[in-house]
């Protein structure tokens, strides 16, 4: 029979059932433990029960009505977005891609009322991951995503995080309108820029009139244990930022956050959406974003965190032919592998544990934020499991 999907995903052999917290479970009765969590969306867990309110209570009353009406719900939200970051104000849609488009046109947007429109840029840096859209790939410039779509979009420029002096060039040209930049790595192998680095960016944007964009997709909504990972540093706030995943605790949401100077130029008109901030997506957002941005949840995230770094390294001790390196912030870990990293996410999968592949040969750790330590613990114990039957097979195949 001819499979109706498009072939663009290499699906694991395993057909999902059902979750809870943190456990995830097969059609054959399987119980699998969930370090992916939908690729850090399911911050909560799967079928918290106060997400799985929400949903019903509102389903029952309101889905959806378009923006052409006052969304009480999506002001509400709004107000705990703007009163817990940098913001003055957000724009809310469907899709992380979706926040980092919004972004990168209010950047624009904000030049081009500002009087200079030659203004269009935008910095990004290799290993990045901003999404599928045309403009979110074009933002990355990872040639992979690039091929068979045409040629490159015009006003994106890469460079490395490592070359200190092409991203000040880069950023004083009189061309540019904004650096774009995960505060911590996703898909580019769990890669964490300090605080140095992250205020020096916001010192070379203020000196050049550039604003500075933080995708915080994956990396926000409590994963680092603050709420926004750039939380971390002081003087490193960014100007615009997207969100998305975690915010609607795995209801698709995702959002747009920007000073008010930053989205000057975004006047009626300038952008919309018809899904975006419905009634169905705010009345699940608010609540998950109310759990996330609870210091008891984010206190109980860094905990989880120091615990399975602690208990990484001592299996990266004890399998230096099989890890060579542990990386990441926060409940964003990428565990750097010495053979093919996604023939271990097979064996780990084998052995009852779900974890993401990543750049750089790495698979990744991203569980919900609601984790105990004794799960933790189960973690450990099957990729310690995992790594030993990965080391037998090396063997073998030597």
């Amino acid at each position: 029979m001819t499979d109706a999907l498009m072939p663009l995903y290499n699906r694991a052999a395993l057909d999902v059932d059902r979750g809870e917290g943190v456990w995830l479970y097969g059609r054959d009765g399987r119980a699998y433990l969930d370090c992916v969590a939908g690729i850090a969306t399911n911050a909560l867990g799967h079928a918290h029960p106060a997400l799985v309110a929400a949903l019903t209570d509102q389903a029952q009353r309101l889905w959806h009505v378009s923006n052409l009406f006052r969304i009480p719900q999506q002001q509400e939200l709004g107000e705990l977005l703007v009163a817990h970051s940098f913001a003055d104000q957000v724009f809310f849609c469907n899709s992380g891609t979706e926040a980092v488009e919004a972004a990168i046109k209010t950047a624009r947007r904000h030049h081009y009322a500002a009087g200079h429109p030659e203004r269009i840029d935008i910095i990004g840096f290799s290993g990045s991951f901003h999404g599928r859209t045309m403009a979110a790939i074009n933002a990355s410039g990872n040639p992979t995503y690039l091929e068979g779509f045409g040629p490159r979009l015009p006003g994106f420029v890469q460079v490395s995080p490592d070359d200190a002096a092409a991203i000040a060039e880069a950023i004083a040209r009189p061309t540019t309108a904004a650096v774009i930049i995960e505060p911590v790595q996703g898909e580019g192998g769990a890669r964490a820029f300090d605080g140095v680095f992250l205020q020096q960016l916001r010192q070379w944007c203020d000196a050049a009139g550039v604003l500075l964009i933080y995708d915080e997709v994956q990396c926000g909504m409590g994963r680092t244990g603050r709420l926004f990972a750039h939380q971390w540093f002081d003087g490193a706030a960014p100007d615009i930022m997207a969100i998305a995943k975690a915010l609607g605790g795995g209801f698709p949401v995702g959002a747009c956050l920007a000073t008010a100077r930053a989205a000057s130029g975004m006047a009626a008109g300038a952008h919309g959406t018809t899904f975006g901030g419905n009634p169905l997506a705010m009345a699940v957002a608010l609540t998950a974003a109310r759990l996330l941005a609870a210091e008891a949840t984010l206190a109980h995230a860094r905990a989880v965190s120091a615990h399975l770094f602690d208990g990484l390294a001592t299996l990266a001790t004890a399998y230096p032919d099989v890890v060579k390196d542990v990386r990441g912030k926060g409940l964003l870990i990428g565990v750097q592998m010495g053979p093919n990293n996604r023939e271990v996410m097979a064996i780990a999968r084998d052995h009852g544990l779900l974890v993401a592949g990543g750049g750089e040969n790495c698979i990744r750790l991203l569980p919900p934020l609601t984790m105990t330590l004794a799960e933790a613990d189960e973690v450990l114990t099957r990729l310690d499991t995992t790594l030993a039957d990965v080391r037998v097979r090396l063997a073998v195949a030597a």
